[in-house]
């Protein structure tokens, strides 16, 4: 009978301490990796999303419309790529699916293959635009090695100006202010397209969540006049300043920080 008590105490036991194990499974989850699951879910499936791009092209549209070129130089537009005109939440739901965040080897994997799909309304705008005699200019932070490919992805779109001449890669910095003065300096730049605040002035350089939070109010007159911004919640600057820019942050410690800045009750 003893020995029937003691086999039915450690078949409990058992039982119990799996359960424990199990109900600490969902606290292993990650919000940086499994977070950008949720985000790109939003970007791919949600009809809201699709709207906000639509209604910024919409307005970029309208803007272009009103512009009135003042000193005779040919007019261009200077837009971003990744989540502005291509769309790569496929390559976050691939790395977040391997539990894996970002990695430039993973990236350029995804970005030579070519085929991202476009951002609602980019194509439409960007044809329109040409259509007006507006020239466009793609200033990228893919590097140069990418470019054979990029130019592949834009021209599958039949997109405007995918040519060597308007594709500005990164060379040496991430920030795009001197490749901005150089298109400015044959061109006059009627509009700024961009996901990140980064893609419009350099007063968004790698600055701080309060800094970035100041420039914007500074810039407000801007923001649906001559900077068109791209909805974009899955990375970008926003969540970099949170880190301070520090990527070597292992996810638990970019989970703490991001649990740390949360407003609750």
């Amino acid at each position: 009978m003893k020995k029937c008590f003691l086999f039915l105490s450690i078949f409990v036991i058992s039982c119990t301490s799996t359960k424990v194990i199990d109900k600490a499974l969902p606290n292993q989850a990650s919000i940086v990796v499994d977070g950008k699951l949720f985000t790109a879910l939003y970007q791919q499936k949600s009809a809201e999303y699709k709207a906000l791009c639509l209604q910024a092209y919409n307005l970029a549209a309208l803007r272009l419309v009103q512009y009135s070129n003042n000193n005779g130089k040919p007019q261009a537009i200077i837009t971003d790529i990744d989540e502005t005109v291509l769309d790569n939440s496929a390559y976050a739901v691939h790395q977040g699916l391997v539990g894996k965040e970002y990695d430039p080897q993973s990236w350029f994997e995804w970005s030579v293959k070519g085929i991202a799909d476009t951002v609602p309304g980019a194509p439409s705008f960007l044809k329109f635009a040409a259509s007006k005699g507006v020239e466009i200019f793609y200033i990228t932070n893919r590097e140069e090695r990418e470019r054979e490919s990029t130019l592949k992805n834009l021209a599958h779109f039949d997109l405007p100006n995918a040519d060597a001449a308007h594709l500005i890669t990164r060379n040496g910095t991430s920030s795009k202010e001197i490749r901005r003065q150089q298109v400015s300096l044959t061109h006059e730049i009627v509009m700024l397209i961009g996901d990140n605040l980064a893609d419009f002035s350099s007063l968004f350089d790698k600055k701080s969540m309060g800094d970035r939070d100041a420039n914007a109010n500074l810039s407000q007159k801007d923001f649906g006049n001559k900077f068109i911004v791209i909805p974009n919640p899955n990375y970008g600057d926003w969540e970099g300043a949170l880190f301070n820019y520090n990527y070597k942050l292992t996810s638990s410690q970019k989970d703490s920080i991001i649990k740390s800045v949360l407003k609750s009750y």
